[in-house]
């Protein structure tokens, strides 16, 4: 299958990346269609690569490869520390390639290299890595039922073959033995085409891993209807995560988890570190130019130490730099497309035009590249379109309070519950307030870290299920019950 050479004109190199789809272990075009999807330099707005765009039949076909792998050379076939070492090595292999891994992210949704490849890639590295670990050892329970005569006891089966994102959900599905067919961003789809070269070299059976780039409304609607997948793991907008849950109830009643929308709170009281707690609200928002689901999008700031704070806060988002992502000196890169940059100044035009104190930015730059600047609007209501909808850009609303109560009740006041965080020197307060806040996560005295061992995932319309930690692995497995009768005569009839 073509490969296309991509240009990384800061670097004076290209990098070449496959085109098709990754289906058996094979680069392949599509059985039916000649669609592709396009894959612009947001940094730049030129299209940098065309690839294959699957069609539902192109789906049938991966499921099919997935579901032989799963019955042949994977799933309860393949001990676990047979998928222990492959892990690892895959693990091995993107870390070997971090650098340029690292250079097409940036490429390809704008992000800086160095935040790519330390964080996202890093982590990628080290998730593959911390479920390699978990995959000789998941096991089941043997329980007491009588002991004369009977006993039962449990065992955790890879549920067969799924859909999913990269390592958050790569990552566990493999070390329990399933099979995957993933269909990556439509915008965002090379890193995953390139990483599907590692899978064939790090010596995965073919069929275990596929990988199928489409539009949403073809290939991901082919995949949460389709009866042979067993279970959907999605990422994105609790608008197309409501569709999932109704294809999956309306074809086989699979197995679905939803890692959704946000519009996060931080609280910041009076005993706070004002100066970490602006470090951490700057990230909140500015990582990732604000395309994060657990953005810290509502700051609400108690009245005692509002203005402090807020001159803190600007000074600290005002020294964040956004520009192309080949530039080490830059901390954010444009947003992702043309409809997410539209999006996010559609919402900036309604903060002002509903009455919010525009703080700091707003205003849209000249020149090529979706870039946003960090924008802070105050003297909010919390009826406004910028407090209560998920923007998915740099775009941070201020407020205040006078009471723990009253904080918390702002906080809650969402139907989203993905994250919140808290800034706080009284300990007393730190577990009231945690223990109060409706969200999956919550962060005391810092915001948005996380860990490969500890449990992420959402309340209310942020989604269901959990990634991360030993939970994780509970999404990608049934439990079989066994009973065994090893004495008990039954008489008949009864």
């Amino acid at each position: 299958m073509a490969h296309t050479s991509v240009k990384i004109p800061a670097l004076n190199k290209s990098i070449s990346i496959p085109t098709g789809l990754f289906i058996n272990n094979e680069f392949v075009p599509s059985v039916d269609s000649n669609d592709k999807l396009e894959c612009f330099n947001p940094s730049t707005e030129e299209v940098i690569a065309s690839v294959v765009s699957a069609s539902p039949a192109d789906i049938d076909r991966a499921v099919a490869a997935a579901r032989q792998a799963f019955k042949t050379t994977w799933g309860n076939n393949c001990n676990g520390f047979q998928r222990s070492r492959l892990i690892n090595k895959l693990a091995d292999l993107i870390e070997r390639d971090a650098q340029e891994l690292a250079e097409l992210e940036a490429l390809n949704n704008g992000k800086p290299v160095k935040v790519a490849r330390d964080f996202d890639i890093g982590d990628s590295v080290q998730c593959l890595r911390y479920y390699a670990g978990w995959a000789d050892k998941i096991t089941g329970q043997t329980i007491e039922v009588d002991g004369t005569v009977k006993m039962a006891f449990t065992r955790h089966e890879p549920i067969g073959v799924s859909i999913n994102m990269w390592a958050w959900k790569v990552a566990p599905a493999l070390a329990v033995g399933c099979t995957i067919v993933m269909k990556p961003s439509e915008i965002t789809p090379l890193t995953a085409l390139k990483l599907s070269e590692l899978v064939v070299e790090a010596g995965f059976p073919p069929g275990v891993i596929n990988t199928v780039p489409s539009l949403g409304p073809v290939g991901g609607a082919a995949l949460a209807a389709h009866p042979d997948v067993d279970k959907i793991a999605f990422t994105g907008s609790t608008i197309t995560g409501r569709k999932i849950m109704e294809a999956a109830a309306k074809s086989n009643l699979k197995k679905v988890s939803l890692e959704l929308g946000g519009k996060s709170p931080q609280l910041v009281f009076e005993s706070a570190d004002l100066d970490q707690a602006a470090n951490w609200a700057a990230l909140g928002i500015c990582y990732n130019s604000g395309q994060d689901c657990t953005a810290g999008s509502r700051i609400y700031v108690q009245d005692t130490v509002y203005d402090k704070f807020m001159q803190i806060l600007v000074s600290r988002v005002k020294a964040t730099t956004m520009g192309d992502g080949f530039d080490d000196s830059v901390a954010g890169g444009p947003v992702v497309s043309k409809t997410q940059y539209d999006r996010v100044w559609s919402y900036i035009e309604s903060g002002k035009a509903e009455g919010a104190k525009i703080v700091l930015g707003g205003e849209k730059r000249s020149g090529k590249g979706f870039f946003v600047d960090p924008t802070i609007f105050a003297e909010i209501r919390p009826d406004m379109k910028i407090v209560k909808e998920e923007i998915f850009g740099p775009v941070l609303s201020v407020g205040k309070f006078s009471t723990e109560e009253e904080a918390i009740k702002l906080a809650n006041d969402t139907t989203y519950g993905l994250g919140a965080g808290l800034h706080s020197t009284d300990a007393s307060q730190c577990m009231r307030v945690s223990a109060m806040l409706e969200a999956g996560t919550v962060w005391v005295n810092q915001y948005n870290l996380l860990a490969n061992s500890v449990p992420f995932g959402g309340k209310k319309q942020s989604g269901i299920g959990r990634e991360l930690g030993s939970y994780a692995l509970e999404e990608y497995t049934s439990v079989k019950a066994v009973h065994w009768n090893i004495g008990e005569k039954l008489e008949w009839p009864l």
